[in-house]
């Protein structure tokens, strides 16, 4: 059997399976019917791996095993292999929803809290800071950052990352609003996210701005969050954001910002 590592690398990320589970799987497909002796020979996988793989397998719901001697194992459909693994990783996700939901209140948490209460005597202020690697953890942290604002939220983006943060970050800032947290949002408005700008003027101040390009967040006036790379020039995965609470540098920032803002075009004259 030839299968291409690629593929094999993709199916293992799509699936979230290991190798030797990967190569079992795909000889079987190759074959339909077998036993565990030859998709041993056939995926070059230990035999002595192969029974608990297969058992692996049948229980995640990607094979059946056959009745009679001797034991053999049968392919279902892709199809139906994909049907079976959405079910399964969305009774996964709840049943993980559910234990996370119970922490709330609970001794578990009132433990966890304790001793973040007493760690964090023990930080200096240049410790409020970091670097954030990912574009995925770069928005997990500003969306933490929005939930926790009490005053203002100030988004300087790209035309790109308007539509990006809209995804993202859309449920926390109808939170903020509704707390009568102040949010304002520049980006260049283009055709390309004329929607979305529409969409977020309902919850926010949104107004067009041109050049330069800027990524960066203002929170409360304390919390300031500056992505360092071009999001057109970056892969997600690389993308790298700073964050740092500094009072002094945010409040600074956010008030040369005043004079950008106040030049530049509110959503309804933008023209998009």
């Amino acid at each position: 059997m030839i299968v291409k590592e690629e593929f094999l690398n993709q199916l293992r990320r799509i699936f979230n399976l290991n190798l030797y589970e990967v190569r079992i799987w795909t000889a079987l497909l190759s074959r339909g019917v077998s036993t565990a002796g030859e998709l041993s020979d056939i995926g070059n996988v230990p035999r002595s791996r192969t029974y608990d793989i297969l058992e692996s397998l049948e229980k995640r719901g990607f094979i059946i095993m056959k009745l009679g001697k001797p034991i053999k194992f049968i392919a279902l459909k892709p199809e139906e292999v994909i049907e079976r693994a959405k079910k399964n990783v969305a009774e996964d996700a709840k049943e993980r929803n559910e234990r996370l939901e119970k922490l709330r209140g609970g001794d578990t948490l009132k433990e966890l809290t304790s001793l973040f209460t007493q760690g964090i005597k023990y930080l200096e202020p240049s410790d409020f800071s970091g670097a954030l690697r990912g574009r995925h953890n770069l928005y997990n942290h500003l969306d933490s950052l929005i939930r926790s604002a009490e005053d203002s939220v100030t988004i300087v983006t790209t035309e790109e990352g308007l539509n990006r943060k809209f995804e993202s970050l859309k449920s926390s800032l109808q939170k903020a609003r509704k707390r009568g947290v102040k949010i304002r949002i520049a980006a260049p408005i283009t055709k390309k996210n004329e929607k979305v700008a529409k969409d977020l003027a309902k919850i926010a101040d949104v107004r067009h701005i041109g050049a330069p390009r800027s990524r960066f967040c203002v929170i409360d006036g304390k919390d300031l969050m500056f992505m360092t790379m071009d999001d057109q020039e970056v892969h997600p995965n690389y993308d790298l954001g700073v964050w740092i609470n500094t009072p002094f540098f945010a409040a600074t920032l956010e008030k040369m910002f005043e004079s950008t803002w106040k030049a530049a075009t509110p959503l309804s004259r933008a023209g998009a």
